[in-house]
């Protein structure tokens, strides 16, 4: 039985190589895109600092007033039949203590088809897995430096096994109104598991990430840099569906050199019309195109594209994300303000 549950776990995650380096810890829902926003944006942005109560899921640092009293939903259609959602709010109690921040993310694998070793069928069984986050900002002296935190709370449920932990998120955040210029430094699921599947304890999907932006002067456009899983490098390896051979027959692994490996830790997005009612988004991740491209065949992997449009006191967000040939995601995003 244990070693179906660790079939049914890598099944699970390797559609979403993309999230964490794959196969190397637990909780990897954690780093999953939290919004329509960020999705469109090329899956990871750190430096929004304004309505998006969402954002405070990925940097703790940008909470800020605008978010007071905004409560945002979010549904992903994933990839092979999973399903995701997130959900955010925050609250301001006075211009002093200035707001705290709540948020959760789940993720639904749906049901699976048990058999034992002999191939006798023992039944039905789901997995599924969330996290409670509670979060709190505050400005650095008189400084344009903004420190942030996460707590986070991880349940999780795969079959009969069933694992609880903890984690943490700090963020850094700078802001420079003169120039409209935002950069962010971001350590992401510091933890541990409390109580482990199987007895085993496993790492969780640790990160480092640092993201720049900035709102050019005379274009209502604002554009973000992310340089992602900062902990590691390399973070590129060969392809075995790309090795090359020679006319001798003689094979050869593919090479991913110096500018490769900077371009897998890069993600770029743009935003048009960043501070109106109705928003066009574009972004492009190097590590997930690379990863999921096709050889000899353009099929766009790693490319998004999204909208957004506010109606009164609701903003409704749509992203289109491409990963493959046969597989693409579509994220739905309401937020509504409640004051």
């Amino acid at each position: 039985m244990f070693r179906k549950i660790i079939t049914f776990y890598c099944l699970c995650f390797c559609p979403i190589i993309f999230a964490q380096i794959g196969g190397e810890h637990t909780y990897q829902f954690l780093n999953l895109i939290t919004s329509p926003r960020q999705a469109a944006l090329g899956g990871k942005v750190l430096t929004n600092v304004d309505y998006d109560v969402t954002q405070a899921l990925f940097n703790p640092a940008t909470i800020n007033i605008e978010m007071d009293n905004q409560l945002a939903v979010n549904y992903t259609n994933y990839l092979g039949g999973i399903s995701y959602g997130t959900a955010a709010y925050a609250y301001t109690l006075d211009r002093r203590t200035q707001t705290f921040h709540a948020g959760v993310t789940y993720i639904n694998y749906g049901s699976f088809d048990g058999y034992d070793e002999q191939g006798n069928a023992t039944g039905t069984f789901s997995g599924g897995e969330a996290a409670l986050s509670f979060g709190y900002a505050r400005q650095i002296g008189y400084s344009d430096f903004y420190l942030g935190g996460n707590i986070k709370l991880i349940s999780s449920k795969l079959e009969q096994y069933t694992s609880f932990g903890a984690a943490v998120d700090v963020g850094l955040l700078y802001i420079n109104e003169y120039l409209d210029f935002n950069a962010a430094l971001v350590i992401r699921n510091f933890g541990t598991q409390i109580t482990t599947y199987a007895g085993l304890k496993e790492r969780l999907p640790f990160e480092v990430s640092l993201g720049l932006s900035q709102k050019l002067e005379n274009v209502p456009i604002r554009w973000h840099v992310t340089f992602e899983n900062l902990q590691q490098w390399p973070i590129a390896s060969s392809n075995p569906a790309r090795i090359t051979s020679d006319l001798n027959g003689n094979q050869s692994d593919e090479k991913v050199g110096f500018l490769g490996q900077v371009i897998r830790h890069t993600i770029l997005g743009a935003e048009l019309f960043p501070e109106g009612g109705f928003n066009i988004r574009l972004g492009y991740n190097f590590r997930r195109g690379e990863e999921l491209r096709i050889v000899d065949q353009r099929n766009f992997s790693g490319l998004s594209a999204g909208i957004s449009i506010k109606m009164n006191k609701m903003r409704f967000s749509y992203t289109h994300a491409k990963y493959t040939s046969a597989a693409n995601s579509n994220f739905f995003g309401l937020q509504i303000d409640l004051n």
